[in-house]
């Protein structure tokens, strides 16, 4: 994952109008950069480099070789030896500007936030939100894939969805884009309301509410509340796309100005999924009913569509492209058009792995909702099925039975279980009591361990699907397991 974004070109002028405006400094127009970094290391000449501090580090420190690196404008808030500064908080500026100068402020994120507020404001670009506790970063994808069909869209790239990654993606708006797709995430109340001043959405997605980040949140009523921020913040002229089958995202139709759309595969939802066909590795068919309640999208019909997108979860996703789609006039054709081309950024993805084996490499994150999505597809599918699961993080007081839930689960989906973690011990025991035996259950503390049971263990014609919470370092596993490491 890069932590440099490309960016129209951006003159110091530009940025000191933004952060203090009305004060002008000569020879600001003439230093201009047209790439934005928080990583010192990939600095390249040109760029605009935020100084933030870290868990681990502080980008202050690195300032002198971001500019030795060709950095011409460096976000700070202090000045740094040797190196000329514009300060901001007390409207001083050196006698002669040149490439390589300081920017003091108050706060770097702060400024960041600033600057891509600021962007926003100045681009004509329809901006969609998208947020959910599951699967939002696979219905960003399948929105954007949709919307490609016909228009240039910047998205979010992989998970930058937080306070930083969302103002990174927005500096690299331009009029050129007619469309900005951005992924909100959360761990606490307000910080969707934050990416929401910033971004300021035209439309908004939400894809459900569960039990996860429950460890900082406390109650699922709370994390509800957080999701909601993004249609709070939407304008009356938007709209908001709900998905039908999670009453709590259904309420939210109270909480905002704008036109709802909803979609889902139960009840009456205005976009509909009906007779849903899983095709193992090939994907799924769908016909899709609409009402003629939809806004831009055509009289009530049904439609059949087809995602390569595995298992019954997908099917939200591709809803999720297909109702933002009709929302925004594009025909059905354009519409599977973008799903065909969907394929980058997808969590779950197969890849050949050691003995003509497959890996279904789900390892991004975990929660008991997308594990047991994902067991459900290992369950239909052809040959020795072997599930690799580790911890589930940030449950709170669900993680228990949370893990417990998963096991009972594997047991009726996988013909072996590797349980990775302190935490996926009970997914091991669970499944040992649901009835699956004990011979087919094998455990490990960590990658390593999970690695060596597996070299003895994977044989042809194997599905093995991995899946575990982000902190689980799960991507080692599938690394061993490729085919490309023969």
């Amino acid at each position: 994952m890069t932590d440099r974004f490309p960016m129209p070109a951006l003159s110091l002028a530009e940025i000191l109008d933004a952060l203090a405006p009305g004060w002008f400094v000569k020879g600001a127009s003439a230093i201009v950069a047209d790439q934005v970094c928080v990583d010192s290391r990939l600095v390249q000449p040109g760029a605009l480099f935020v100084a933030m501090a870290g868990d681990r580090t502080d980008g202050h420190e690195y300032v002198s070789s971001a500019v030795a690196m060709g950095a011409h404008v460096c976000l700070v808030e202090r000045a740094i030896a040797g190196v000329p500064c514009v300060d901001t908080l007390k409207r001083i500026a050196p006698p002669e500007l040149t490439r390589g100068v300081c920017v003091r402020v108050a706060s770097t994120l702060g400024a960041l936030q600033t600057l891509a507020a600021h962007r926003r404001q100045r681009i004509g670009g329809r901006v969609i939100g998208v947020t959910g506790s599951v699967g939002k970063t696979t219905a960003k994808e399948a929105v954007a894939a949709v919307l490609s069909a016909r228009h240039r869209v910047l998205k979010s790239s992989g998970n930058r969805n937080n306070e930083i990654g969302l103002p990174l993606t927005l500096m690299a708006a331009e009029d050129a884009y007619p469309y900005i797709v951005l992924e909100m995430g959360m761990y606490a109340l307000g910080e969707i309301a934050d990416l929401c001043r910033i971004a300021r959405p035209d439309a908004g997605l939400v894809t459900n509410v569960e039990p996860v980040h429950l460890e900082r949140l406390g109650t699922i009523e709370r994390i509800a509340r957080a999701k909601a921020e993004l249609v709070e913040s939407l304008p009356a002229e938007g709209w908001a796309a709900l998905n039908a089958d999670d009453r709590r995202v259904v309420s939210m139709a109270g909480q905002t100005r704008a036109s709802i759309v909803t979609f889902g595969l139960q009840g009456d939802a205005d976009v509909q999924a009906e007779g849903v066909v899983e095709r193992g590795l090939d994907g799924v068919s769908l016909s899709v009913r609409t009402s003629g309640s939809v806004p831009g999208g055509p009289s009530k019909r049904t439609q059949r569509m087809h995602t390569r997108m595995l298992g019954r979860a997908a099917v939200r996703s591709a809803l999720a492209g297909i109702t933002v789609g009709l929302m925004e006039g594009l025909s059905w054709d354009e519409i599977q058009a973008g799903l065909d081309d969907l394929g980058q950024g997808l969590r779950l993805v197969t890849r050949p792995g050691r003995h003509e084996s497959t890996i279904l490499d789900d390892c991004y994150n975990a929660s008991p909702t997308s594990v047991s999505a994902a067991l459900q597809l290992l369950r239909g599918l052809k040959g020795r099925r072997v599930a690799v699961l580790g911890d589930m993080l940030e449950l709170g007081d669900q993680e228990v039975e949370g893990h417990r839930q998963i096991g009972r689960v594997a047991a009726e989906s996988c013909d072996i279980l590797l349980a990775m973690g302190d935490r996926a011990q009970m997914i091991a025991a669970a499944a040992i009591q649901a009835g699956l035996s004990e011979s087919r259950v094998l455990r490990a503390r960590d990658t390593i361990e999970a690695v060596e049971h597996l070299a003895k263990l994977q044989q042809r014609g194997d599905v093995i699907l991995v899946k575990g919470s982000r902190g689980m370092q799960m991507e080692r596993i599938v690394t061993e397991l490729e085919e490309v490491n023969e």
